[in-house]
């Protein structure tokens, strides 16, 4: 059996229900003109986990991780299972792998769990009973077989591993924007595409934030030498930034809106913080300016969690917005959304002008 191809659909492909009909034929038109079987990870449709979440809350406000874990994964099942059905009407051999049944194994964290094994064996019986196999991204199972939960915004790391299993050369990613850019496009003027992003240079800007990759991701596509192809998630799928060996120094601003910087009362609590975080397998960063510690991407209880750690909960200081020239890396922090993106802005412009002094990290407001 020849090496599919593997490919990611985040939650904005999926704006509409008929955007499943749409993309299923898409993906039957690809399978016809290369002949090749495909493994497709999808997202749940947008705001949908939000939803899951905002419901499990109003019976328990703060519920155990593993219940989060069992919940909040089903929004990308019903994803998954929305495009399937879409591929049957079409006449399409698919099928559905949920992620207790991919062969990929985590540690017993429910919630950004880590890789530990992988075994293609499942995926390759699929395949070779069906041309697409659908898979709902940010899931897998504990040596037990417990469902647990790759983390927020995990399909990413999903798709990657799928692709390094099956020995794949590269593993093509579909988003709202068709590569990653000088900084958000959304939200900033004047951004710039690049076009070829070096695996460090896209992990220090997913460490940061940027929301085009999941940072775990881009360090498992570099130890297995795969090529991350960014491609807009519409026809005819146009190829963006391809994420590999090569590339040259970037200039970038990261701005994640729900992405919060603590103050702890010493040097010796943030650094508690942030080894109970790190270990946790939650995103975080210890900045150098003070007792501070980043948590990026949100979707986590920082009161809750601090809490069953034993900390003294951290008071909020701000909204990092991270200013990258290269490998150097200045943090700034707003004391508001509306402020944060016009200092996301600013820093922009001035990462343009190549004459312009790298700026030094700023407390604005806060």
């Amino acid at each position: 059996m020849t090496t599919p191809a593997v490919l990611k659909f985040g939650g904005s492909s999926f704006r509409t229900l008929a955007a499943y009909g749409s993309l299923a034929e898409a993906l039957g038109r690809r399978v016809d003109a290369e002949g090749t079987k495909l493994v497709v990870v999808v997202s749940g449709q947008p705001g949908e986990t939000e939803q899951f979440r905002e419901r499990l809350s109003q019976i328990n406000p703060h519920p155990e991780d593993e219940t989060v874990a069992g919940l909040l994964t089903l929004a990308d099942t019903i994803g998954a299972q929305l495009l399937a059905t879409a591929l049957h009407r079409q006449g399409r051999r698919a099928t559905v792998l949920a992620g207790h049944q991919l062969g990929l194994v985590t540690n017993s964290a429910f919630m950004w769990a880590r890789l530990e094994q992988s075994d293609p064996g499942p995926l390759q019986d699929a395949l070779r009973e069906n041309d697409i196999v659908v898979v709902p991204g940010g899931q897998a199972a504990d040596a037990q077989g417990r469902p647990t939960w790759l983390g927020k915004n995990s399909s990413d790391l999903s798709a990657v591993a799928i692709a390094a299993a099956l020995g794949a050369p590269r593993c093509e990613i579909h988003s709202d924007v068709d590569g990653i850019y000088s900084t958000d496009p959304h939200l900033v003027t004047g951004t710039r595409l690049l076009k070829e992003v070096s695996y460090n240079i896209a992990a220090l800007m997913s460490l940061y934030g940027a929301k085009v990759l999941h940072r775990r991701s881009v360090r498992l596509a570099q130890k297995h030498r795969i090529d991350i192809v960014c491609r807009l998630n519409r026809a005819p799928f146009p190829e963006g930034s391809v994420i590999g060996t090569r590339g040259t120094s970037a200039s970038a601003v990261v701005l994640n809106q729900r992405s919060t910087v603590l103050r702890y009362d010493s040097e010796d609590a943030a650094d508690r913080a942030f080894a109970a975080f790190h270990g946790a397998n939650i995103d975080t960063i210890r900045l150098t300016t003070g007792p501070l510690v980043a948590v990026i991407g949100g979707f986590v209880d920082l009161e809750e969690f601090q809490r069953r750690q034993g900390l003294t909960p951290g008071g909020f200081a701000g909204i990092p917005v991270t200013a990258l020239r290269g490998s150097k890396v200045a943090t700034h922090l707003a004391a508001s959304e509306d402020e944060a993106l016009h200092l996301a802005q600013r820093l922009h412009d001035q990462l343009q002008d190549p004459d312009a002094l790298f700026p030094e990290p700023e407390l604005l407001g806060v």
